[in-house]
């Protein structure tokens, strides 16, 4: 069976939606608990709508795998990659990465100012995720580990995540000195919860917002300058669950923060629908609703830390100039899939 074969199969069966592995199972829905307690409650979710495993409007180029020089270190949990040249007597930021697999993350790392990383690679969906930090005092352990094996003090904490890799995000946020310890947050299209009656609609849907607490307090922190968040969505639909787009908009609601409509490029040549600043806080829209489009915005992770690193309120708009700059490689969009299964080793999904 080809990767491509085996990827449309995974992606149509139940409860799992963009999925790329050789093994899955069922993914159950999560309703988040208050910070006292983070371990969620789980109940069966139904099979979601299908996206399209391929898209033609456009070309979808990708990063080039590379490994750049620098010093790997293994924890109790995920790698730490030092970059060659990073300064250990200087003001440094540890960032985790979650659901990248490891050369992606290290290359985008390597190119930023005194950034090391610890990849985390949990599995599909987002429990698996949640399931890695129920401890809450692991979180912490790992920042001392990685501190401990480097012999720096790193000065700022990043949290940074793709699809279901928003999991861990959201888990760890939750223990409140965990939350104190970080200062910036990605969001890669991957912020979900569900739905109040399981269904979305028929017109404004309802959402299950015990998921999204975390979120509106660490975006109010954000909009008042104590922290930066970026979330980016797009507008894949799951059905079953409410999609980037769905939350994004309650986010934003809340935040009292009015979505500006765009119409330019992004990186990776992805399409820029809508964008919001206020203080710390960033939220931008994407046009897409396939897996290639899914896949864009992981590699565009080099120019999104680039935007996590700016000091609020200098942002600048991400365009193509960074396709050079990263080695982007323009492949047949008809490839995207199987060159994505080589390169992200089997790590595509969108669960939450």
């Amino acid at each position: 069976m080809s990767m491509l074969s085996l990827f449309r199969r995974c992606f149509y069966s139940s409860g799992l939606v963009l999925v790329l592995a050789l093994s899955l199972s069922v993914l159950h829905a999560q309703t988040p608990a208050a910070p006292t307690n983070p371990v969620p409650s789980a109940s069966p979710v139904t099979a979601q709508n299908p996206s399209p495993m391929v898209e033609h409007t456009r070309a979808h180029p990708r990063l080039t795998k590379q490994s750049p020089p620098g010093e790997h270190d293994l924890l109790p949990l995920g790698t730490l990659f030092l970059p060659q040249g990073l300064r250990r007597n200087r003001r440094s930021t540890l960032l985790f990465f979650f659901h990248g697999g490891d050369w992606l993350p290290e290359l985008a790392a390597s190119h930023q100012h005194q950034m090391a990383v610890i990849t985390i690679q949990g599995g599909a969906g987002s429990g698996s995720y949640v399931r890695l930090f129920q401890d809450p005092a692991r979180f912490l352990s790992l920042v001392a580990a990685a501190e401990s094996v480097s012999h720096m003090h790193f000065n700022e904490i990043a949290l940074a995540g793709w699809s279901a890799g928003c999991g861990a995000l959201r888990q760890i946020l939750l223990d409140p000195a965990s939350y104190e310890r970080v200062h910036r947050v990605l969001c890669i299209d991957g912020v979900h919860t569900g739905y109040i009656h399981d269904t979305p609609g028929p017109l404004e849907s309802e959402l299950d917002v015990s998921n999204l607490q975390i979120w509106l307090r660490f975006g109010r922190d954000a909009i008042a300058g104590q922290k930066r968040l970026i979330l980016t969505h797009s507008e894949i639909f799951p059905g079953s669950f409410a999609s980037t787009t769905e939350t994004a908009d309650w986010l934003l609601r809340a935040w009292q923060l009015t979505p500006h409509p765009v119409a330019r490029f992004g990186p990776m040549g992805t399409q820029m629908l809508s964008e919001v600043r206020s203080g710390g806080l960033l939220v931008v829209g994407f046009a897409g609703n396939s897996a290639p489009d899914h896949v864009d915005q992981l590699h565009s992770l080099p120019e999104y830390l680039r935007w996590l690193e700016q000091t609020p309120g200098t942002d600048r708009v991400l365009n193509l100039a960074g396709h050079r700059r990263w080695g982007l490689s323009a492949r047949p969009v008809g490839m995207q899939v199987a060159v994505q299964a080589r390169q992200v080793s089997g790590i595509l999904s969108l669960h939450w």
